[in-house]
């Protein structure tokens, strides 16, 4: 492949580059994965009482809505928050429960779940630049032999490419909007959209909503 062609000229900045991405993607999932996603806690609405009571100003609600208790936790639950029944919490801007990380993305972790797909994505189509570079074709059984496992690499690479590429820009999408995919897929069941008078309450031009969300 390319890279080992380079390793061994002795350029090293390349594969280095690639190996540290590797990593970085790998730190990244189980960062995103371990980390706590915006997990509403008791010990919160006690401080939002005192909060009241000093005359700090919270946010209200629009609309006719009132903030309901979680019918599983019991704990009162946020605008935009969602009970998940497999991680058993209450998350603040739910988006959705990842199967592959074994995690809720939510307020806390939803901007380093984007820049963990955006490095992944460098990695897979880094990954499978390599693969073919490796590749040689030929019309025989033997090279087939040879080259079964770079084939089913770059395959395997392709699929995975293709499904990354979709999940970050639907994401970017909703973010653009200021809508978790939740909200943007049960949209006729939130008591909070069905009761407002925009379509989306949240959205305040994609700029501000970039700028909200990442920074």
């Amino acid at each position: 492949s390319d890279l080992q062609k380079q390793e061994e000229r002795g350029e090293l900045l390349q594969p280095l580059i690639f190996v540290l991405l590797v990593l970085c993607s790998i730190l990244l999932y189980f960062k995103v994965s371990l980390m706590d996603p915006g997990f509403v806690k008791p010990e919160e609405e006690v401080k939002e009482d005192e909060d009241k009571g000093q005359g700090v100003v919270i946010p209200q609600i629009p609309g006719d809505v009132k903030l309901r208790r979680c019918g599983y936790c019991l704990v009162k639950q946020p605008m935009r928050a969602k009970h998940c029944q497999l991680c058993q919490h209450c998350v603040r801007r739910y988006d959705h429960h990842c199967p592959w990380l074994e995690n809720c993305v939510g307020e806390r972790n939803h901007p380093l779940f984007i820049v963990y797909l955006s490095v992944q994505l460098v990695v897979l189509l880094w990954g499978g630049h390599v693969a073919w570079s490796g590749l040689y074709f030929e019309q025989s059984r033997e090279w087939l032999q040879h080259n079964v496992f770079l084939l089913v690499s770059f395959f395997l690479i392709f699929i995975f490419t293709i499904v990354v590429l979709l999940l970050l820009v639907s994401h970017l999408y909703l973010i653009s909007c200021n809508t978790t995919t939740w909200e943007f897929m049960s949209h006729h069941r939130i008591s909070y959209l069905q009761h407002s008078e925009l379509e989306n309450p949240f959205d305040q031009g994609i700029i501000l909503n970039l700028w909200r969300f990442f920074c």
